[in-house]
């Protein structure tokens, strides 16, 4: 018990070891389509070279590394593997489109982790075709500045969305609106994607459907490390986890989905210039695919919305300046 506590912090007296266990497995059940889908996506570079099956084998251990350190270092029940959207983004932006090789988004990738600082049984395929190709020679350009910002920028306000959304449903915030440990599970979300790119993977993040297993009863450590053996597990079923379609995972995402929108509730309906700004986060996620997205909606709509109706002391010179880069940021990029 005392290691337990030690690494994980789990507490003997509020925890169960087969809750955590149990919570750890549904988190990668629900987590699991990542596995199918990346390399699905990524099938789209193989033209340029990029080997699908060692995608798999990439994508399944950036999961176990970051979770890993999400387990021990911040001690939080999150699961992470490379995210969705971001690796449409690397796939159809940067390389199909910008026209722009694999190796050069995946230094992009690199970059950005280090300015934030993250048959049926099979032998693993090798990664060894995507292991630390970089590309160095247009470090300095300005399309390599815009990739890095968008990468950054993405990560960064999906793994906070993710963050609040779970600990709120988890009990986890403090009274004054805190996440006690957040700059760890930062930088365990930073070391993860440093990792990810040296292995070939897009950018890795904390993943929302982690809020099934804080349904569960999933609190601590020992929910994330169990996550991550279940993807050193999944590293030997390859070729199941490559014939399984996205769809197969919407019912369990449905789920999720209603575990997320509880905290509704505690929205303030009366107050418009606050109900208003939340509905829209709310909306544009989905509908922009993207959480980044919404809250940028959302800190765009709450400045302007307070300052036509003149409730300056809701504002701060913070959130005024995130407003007009958010504004700036839809603009120009």
């Amino acid at each position: 018990m005392a290691l337990l506590e030690k690494l994980f912090g789990f507490d003997h007296q509020k925890h169960k070891i087969k809750t955590e266990v149990m919570a750890g497995v549904t988190t990668f059940l629900t987590i699991a389509y990542i596995l199918a889908v990346n390399p699905s996506i990524f099938a789209n570079l193989a033209g340029m070279g990029m080997d699908t099956n060692a995608v798999f084998t990439s994508t399944a251990l950036a999961a176990v590394i970051g979770t890993m350190i999400m387990a021990i270092y911040a001690k939080k029940p999150f699961g992470l593997a490379p995210g969705m959207g971001l690796n449409a983004f690397f796939v159809f932006t940067v390389c199909l489109t910008m026209g722009y090789s694999w190796q050069f988004a995946l230094t992009a990738i690199l970059i950005e982790g280090i300015t934030s600082f993250t048959g049926i049984v099979d032998t693993p395929p090798s990664i060894s075709p995507l292991f630390c190709q970089f590309e160095f020679h247009n470090i300095l350009s300005f399309d390599m500045l815009v990739v890095v910002f968008t990468f950054l920028f993405v990560d960064m306000f999906d793994t906070m969305g993710t963050l609040v959304g779970v600990c709120t449903k988890a009990g986890m915030m403090r009274p004054d609106g805190r996440i006690s440990g957040l700059n760890k599970a930062f930088m365990a979300d930073a070391i993860a994607t440093i990792s990810g790119a040296c292995i070939g993977a897009s950018t890795t993040t904390t993943y929302v459907e982690s809020a099934s297993g804080v349904a569960l009863g999933g609190r601590t450590g020992l929910t994330a490390f169990s996550t991550a053996v279940c993807f050193i597990i999944a590293l030997f079923f390859a070729p199941v986890f490559l014939s399984i379609p996205a769809a197969a995972t919407t019912l369990v995402l449905l789920i999720v989905g209603l575990f997320m929108m509880s905290p509704i509730k505690d929205i303030n309906l009366n107050d418009y210039a606050e109900s208003i700004p939340a509905f829209i986060t709310i909306i544009m996620m989905p509908l922009a695919y993207s959480i980044s997205d919404g809250i940028l909606c959302g800190v765009i709509s709450y400045v302007a919305i307070n300052s036509l109706c003149g409730n300056w002391k809701k504002l701060n010179p913070t959130l005024c300046v995130l407003a007009v880069l958010f504004v700036m940021k839809y603009i120009f990029i």
